[in-house]
């Protein structure tokens, strides 16, 4: 399912987290629980991944991990404030220490010209806050979009392990 260099990176990630007793949540739209399952497909990571959230409607990311739908209104769905809000709502609706929150638009539809397809927010929450990543990869294609949405989730989620 998952290349051997991204399931190697997870492999380092889980064993990493594990080590520092540190635990992660994911809130993820455009990835639909891509970065979970990458998490969950190395043995020994259920020491590591709390939960995950799949909040792929905008309902759903009101009810799961209570983004205002006045922030989704007003920023709509795919913005740095969502993606904000994600990561500390899963956060606080978890028991996890870190969580990492994605909203883009993968396509092949739905972008227009201020969020073209590609577009992608990140959303990374710990004790400390929440950090902010946007990514803007064009019209890869579906599959490489979420696929490069998955390779920046791990980078975030390395980094925050090592601040």
């Amino acid at each position: 399912m998952f290349d051997d260099a991204l399931l190697a990176r997870a492999t380092a990630l889980v064993g990493a987290y594990a080590e520092a007793g540190t635990r992660i949540a994911t809130a993820e739209s455009c990835t639909g629980g891509l970065v979970a399952g990458l998490l969950t497909a190395v043995p020994g990571s259920s020491a590591v991944v709390e939960r995950g959230f799949v909040t792929y409607s905008n309902e759903a990311k009101s009810e799961a991990i209570g983004v205002p739908a006045s922030l989704i209104g007003v920023h709509g769905a795919v913005s740095e404030a969502v993606a904000r809000a994600m990561a500390g709502g899963a956060l606080a609706a978890s028991r996890a220490d870190v969580a990492v929150a994605i909203t883009g638009i993968a396509g092949p539809g739905g972008g227009s010209p201020g969020k073209p397809v590609g577009l992608v927010h990140f959303g990374l929450a710990t004790g400390g806050g929440v950090r902010h990543l946007e990514r803007r990869y064009g019209d890869l294609g579906r599959a490489e979009i979420r696929r490069r949405a998955v390779v920046d989730a791990l980078d975030l989620l390395e980094a925050a392990l090592v601040s």
